[in-house]
């Protein structure tokens, strides 16, 4: 199976080059300003994260294309900040509309849903508070219905919008299941954009079983490392909610806390970047 055989070449390139934890480090850096902020200052914590979603918009797509060049290079054999550098500028503007068209789409599926549930909900809400008056006038019970109409929803309705919530959920990920490996297809086969889209939908369509399993995998053991991350910035007592109950943190805590949260995102970037080329190679060779 494809996805348990990209393991091997995916950790032996990191072993060879540990320079890719240092370059994925470089994101958890990146986030330790809306981390360190402390949530009694709202308008502080908006202003950093307004301003470092910002950067990060420009500076994702130069990161992105360097770092899957690395990590092809590194499968291989030997890596450096120069391959960072060169396909990072090589492939930036196909990757920055790759990033604009993804967070299109992310805006259409949540317009869909936000106005597609509250069109049921109040569509549901007026629907009830009808029924509800009507039958007020008819009969002494319906005093308690009317009480209660006006804003109550039937299990009908709110049926209708879990089945709305849940389709629209699975289009999206049906979506981004099909097009998750368009960045390879621009940074390694020199793709155009939509070319890269097309390529990846091709290959998972060909590939389902083995990418399901690849996805699978690597979303539990970025579920299991993302939560260590989360533990030790809890740790750390960076951006988290003050408890009086518990003391605070000490400096050495928050030093060490930071610090595992760094290796934690580099290992956990640099397994990610090997293990998707590894895979997309592997599939693409099949």
């Amino acid at each position: 199976m494809g996805a348990l055989q990209s393991l091997r070449p995916a950790v032996g390139g990191i072993v060879r080059n540990p320079v890719l934890v240092l370059v994925a480090a470089l994101f958890g850096v990146a986030q330790i300003p809306n981390l360190l902020v402390q949530p009694t200052a709202p308008m502080l914590a908006t202003a950093i994260s307004l301003v470092t979603t910002g950067v990060l918009v420009f500076v994702l797509p130069f990161f992105q294309g360097g770092v899957i060049g690395m990590a092809d290079e590194a499968i291989g054999g030997k890596t450096g900040l120069d391959t960072l550098v060169r396909e990072g500028k090589a492939n930036y503007i196909s990757l920055l509309l790759g990033y604009f068209a993804l967070l299109a789409l992310n805006l259409i599926f949540g317009f869909l849903a936000f106005f597609g549930g509250f069109i049921v909900l109040i569509g549901g809400a007026f629907g009830q508070g009808g029924v509800a008056e009507g039958g007020s006038a008819g009969a002494g019970s319906g005093s308690a219905s009317a009480g209660m109409g006006g804003f109550g929803f039937d299990p009908t309705t709110l049926a209708i919008v879990a089945v709305v919530a849940i389709v629209l959920l699975l289009a999206y990920l049906l979506v981004t299941f099909l097009i998750q490996f368009y960045a390879h297809a621009v940074v390694l086969d020199d793709a155009e954009l939509v070319d890269g889209f097309r390529r990846s939908v091709g290959l998972v369509r060909r590939n389902l079983l083995s990418t399901l399993g690849y996805t699978v995998l690597l979303t539990v053991g970025g579920a299991v490392l993302g939560l260590l991350a989360a533990g030790a910035s809890i740790a750390s007592g960076a951006g988290t909610v003050p408890i009086e109950s518990l003391p605070e943190p000490s400096l050495p805590l928050m030093a060490a806390g930071t610090v595992v949260y760094l290796v934690l995102t580099g290992v956990l970037g640099a397994f990610y970047a090997t293990y998707s080329v590894a895979f997309y190679r592997s599939i693409s060779a099949a």
